[in-house]
């Protein structure tokens, strides 16, 4: 069948006819694909006593056994642990499939084996973000790399894309699955992109140059980074009439930030402008994008590619899979990866508006979809504010009090020990770039209360900086991702800002003592 007619025919399928078919390819894919050449699910499908034929329905899924990042992680016993998720044929089992050997009867064996080679054989390589751990490599085929295109014009069609319409890439050039999904996807569409490969290759001035020259009508990015190359545009009187879409990856996008890049984005001369979130991480090797809607409305939700993969959403502590339209932590399994393969992948991400299957209101697709926002997921943390007791603090909502501030601009909280003391108390330091002007006090006292809203604290002070002062503290064009939290307590008395904060998946969170490698590489789609 067409490509294209399959992906129409998913997007309109009910939800029950969806969920028969996504068993029934799971069932296949781990009979012919993972379980033969994983050394890692095989075993664990022994020892729990689990096979393909096991997984008779998506409620099956709940046989297997989760699998997390610490999985993952090298240990002195095994220093190649990520290799046991890659999948490694065997000659002999392929050699004993029907399908190879019809395929060397009809196409003779070097066809064959070239069929194989596109299939199996690892030639290119992404990596997680190294925040809290050495960066672990996620290995692709050619096979990979086609679904990589092929889920990326997918991507493109939900995002209501044009291929006459001109994009500009801001992400940064990287072993980092948003940049190269941006850059296959947009060759599979059929559009023009440019890649800056965003601050670190061409600066700032380099990337306002390419948007003098090539007048974008698109921009995809950080949000953090775009932020900071817009507002630098209005002040260099940059004219970008043509632009009408941004595409944001790598951070969560609030509200708030949606609204300020909007009104940036109209000082350029660009009157009708929608903003687009994007979601994605590492492991999943595919990223979803939210479908156009106005301006007064609320996003629909990520639309999923069903034939691609399977979402769960669980709860947190118990791992059991929540109704749909119920918030939880999100997991998933691949159903076409090849290459590094991890099923069950408890993402560690915690998504309030749950897995839903309703038709999306704004563009009629019945694809599956995830809704609301998606932060990390809840475990317990704490700072030390005190001398008696720990304050339960959720960073998640912290940014989206930040961004959602329509007074201010740039931001980072940073945490310190009180005298630069590891006995003393933590410190929260807020610093903020002011738009507009107003009275310092009063939008101190605004901040505060805030903070208060959401939170059981506030800030121990308010510093204000202007905008490049911000661009530096937050690293623009030094770092992969800017940093909007830092950490910079004594890593010998507290635990990295990750660890004791629960950073977000879409959040850069660093710490002073981060090796120089570990900062460049953080950021996560």
């Amino acid at each position: 069948m067409n490509p294209t007619l399959l992906r129409t025919k998913w997007s309109q399928l009910p939800e029950t006819v969806i969920r028969r078919l996504q068993a029934e390819k799971l069932r296949h894919y781990l009979r012919h694909v993972v379980l033969p050449f994983s050394a890692h699910y095989r075993a664990l499908f022994e020892q729990a006593g689990v096979t393909a034929d096991s997984i008779r329905s998506l409620e099956d899924l709940r046989k297997l056994p989760f699998t997390s990042k610490t999985d993952l992680l090298n240990t002195p016993d095994n220093p190649q642990r990520t290799r046991d998720f890659v999948l490694i044929p065997d000659q002999r089992v392929l050699a004993r499939q029907p399908s190879t050997i019809l395929a060397a009867l009809v196409s003779g064996r070097a066809q064959v084996k070239q069929r194989f080679e596109a299939e199996f054989r690892p030639i290119f390589m992404t990596s997680t973000t190294g925040r809290s751990a050495d960066p672990i490599p996620f290995l692709y085929t050619q096979h990979d790399l086609s679904n990589l295109a092929s889920t990326g014009k997918r991507l493109f069609e939900i995002c209501g894309g044009q291929r006459e319409l001109r994009l500009l890439n801001l992400f940064p050039y990287a072993p980092h699955l948003a940049f190269w999904q941006t850059h296959y996807g947009a060759t599979a569409f059929g559009v023009f992109c440019a890649s800056t490969g965003g601050g670190k290759v061409m600066g700032t001035e380099g990337n306002l140059r390419l948007m003098r020259k090539i007048k974008p009508d698109v921009l995809i990015g950080m949000p953090t980074f775009i932020y900071h190359v817009l507002r630098l545009a209005v002040q260099q009187g940059v004219r970008c009439e043509n632009l009408r879409q941004l595409v944001l990856g790598g951070e969560k996008v609030p509200d708030g930030m949606r609204r300020k890049l909007v009104h940036l984005a109209r000082e350029l001369g660009a009157q009708d402008v929608t903003v687009l979130a994007t979601y994605g991480f590492t492991e999943a090797k595919i990223a979803w994008a939210e479908c156009p809607f106005p301006h007064d409305q609320t996003a629909s939700g990520y639309h999923l590619y069903p034939d691609a993969g399977i979402f769960e959403v669980i709860d947190p502590k118990t791992g059991g899979v929540v109704p749909a339209g119920h918030p939880g932590e999100l997991v998933f399994t691949p159903l076409d990866a090849r290459g590094t393969v991890v099923l069950r992948y408890r993402t560690g991400d915690f998504i309030d508006g749950g897995l839903v299957y309703e038709p999306c209101s704004y563009c009629g697709r019945r694809l599956p979809r995830l809704v609301g926002n998606i932060g990390r997921s809840s475990e317990v943390k704490e700072m030390k504010l005190d001398k008696l007791k720990g304050t339960l603090v959720d960073f998640n909502q912290l940014e989206h009090v930040l961004d959602d501030a329509e007074q201010i601009g740039a931001w980072q909280l940073e945490l310190r020990k009180k005298h630069d003391d590891p006995l003393e108390l933590d410190e929260l330091i807020l610093h903020v770039q002011k738009l507009n002007g107003g009275d310092d006090g009063k939008l101190i006292h605004d901040l505060n209360n805030r903070f208060l809203a959401k939170t059981e604290i506030q800030p121990n002070r308010i510093l204000f900086h202007d905008a490049d002062e911000m661009s530096r503290l937050q690293g623009v064009g030094v770092h992969l991702k800017e940093q909007k939290v830092v950490d910079h307590r004594p890593s010998s008395n507290c635990q990295s800002a990750e660890s004791v904060l629960g950073a977000p998946a879409n959040s850069t969170f660093a710490t002073e003592h981060d090796s120089k490698e570990q900062v460049e590489l953080t950021g996560r789609t």
